[in-house]
């Protein structure tokens, strides 16, 4: 696969606590993480004209993420959301109304148009404004595009999620999603097959937490990845959004699906050790990248 990817969709600031600020919001996140492997993504959003919003294209800037997709909104503000954390798990309250609900058409940058895969999640199409912005993106021609089902209440809706899932092409989802979206109490090895074929997929890619990850392609290529062993857990917010993003370089970079997703492991495992969803340090991802020859 050639191109450099897209991703689609929220950023925000989990507040802590403790009182912490981090910046985070899973299409966001998934940037940070591409973009710290070399794959240069162009990140499409709407931050509010506030301060928070100068932050965040700050970091990005500094990052090195291009800010070609990042709109401005004086209407409504950046995102935010609440997180409280017990014995390592987070939960989250997602505040409404916020300016990625209402990322614009209007203003797409012309490289839109030369992607080589589009990812996006269910959050910030929980509004009509995004959800016609994504509509419209992906009316670009035939670019594959990645679906990271991330179902958090109240903001999603069934058919809207089942809608997304048969325009994409490769589709991650824990087996919680999986057993809300489309109940059946068959094992997975006879489940996802018949999803492949019913919707069109190319690769599905279910997360399972502490029993690590399975993966399945239209090939009939199946694979299976464990949690990588980490001494402490600070908590578990983005992990499953490092996971995307070398699933995301998997693809680009044509690995082999049990590479894939070790690898994939690999870096959700060193995230849960650090607190919050991306890393500030080149360090951190230099070894990987090393070690993966990207």
């Amino acid at each position: 696969m050639t191109g450099k990817p897209i991703v689609f969709g929220e950023v925000l600031f989990d507040h802590f606590p403790d009182g912490s600020r981090v910046l985070g919001g899973a299409p966001f996140n998934v940037a940070w993480h591409l973009q710290a492997l070399g794959l240069e993504p162009l990140f499409i959003s709407r931050v509010g004209d506030d301060a928070l919003g100068n932050q965040i294209r700050d970091a990005m800037m500094g990052w090195g993420l291009t800010t070609a997709g990042l709109q401005r909104d004086s209407s409504h503000p950046t995102g935010t959301v609440e997180v409280s954390l017990t014995g390592g798990d987070a939960a989250y309250e997602i505040v409404p109304h916020r300016a990625y609900d209402h990322i614009s058409p209007d203003v797409f940058p012309p490289a839109v148009t030369a992607a080589g895969l589009i990812y996006h999640g269910t959050l910030a199409t929980r509004e009509g404004a995004s959800r016609a912005a994504l509509d419209t993106l992906l009316a670009h021609g035939d670019t594959p595009v990645f679906l990271d089902v991330n179902l958090r209440d109240p903001w999603w809706q069934r058919d809207a999620v089942l809608a997304d899932m048969r325009r994409a092409d490769h589709l991650k989802l824990n087996e919680d999603e999986l057993d809300t979206l489309l109940p059946d109490a068959a094992p997975l090895a006879q489940r996802i097959p018949r999803l492949m074929a019913d919707y069109d997929l190319a690769t599905v890619v279910i997360t399972r937490g502490s029993a690590g990850a399975e993966g399945f392609a239209r090939d009939g290529t199946t694979a299976m990845a464990a949690p990588r062993a980490v001494v402490d857990v600070v908590d578990t917010v983005g992990a499953g959004d490092s996971f995307a993003a070398v699933l995301i370089a998997g693809l680009l970079r044509d690995w082999p699906l049990k590479d894939t997703l070790e690898r994939a492991q690999e870096m959700a495992s060193a995230i849960v050790g650090r607190r919050g969803a991306t890393v500030n340090d080149e360090d951190f991802y230099r070894p990987l990248r090393d070690r993966w020859e990207i």
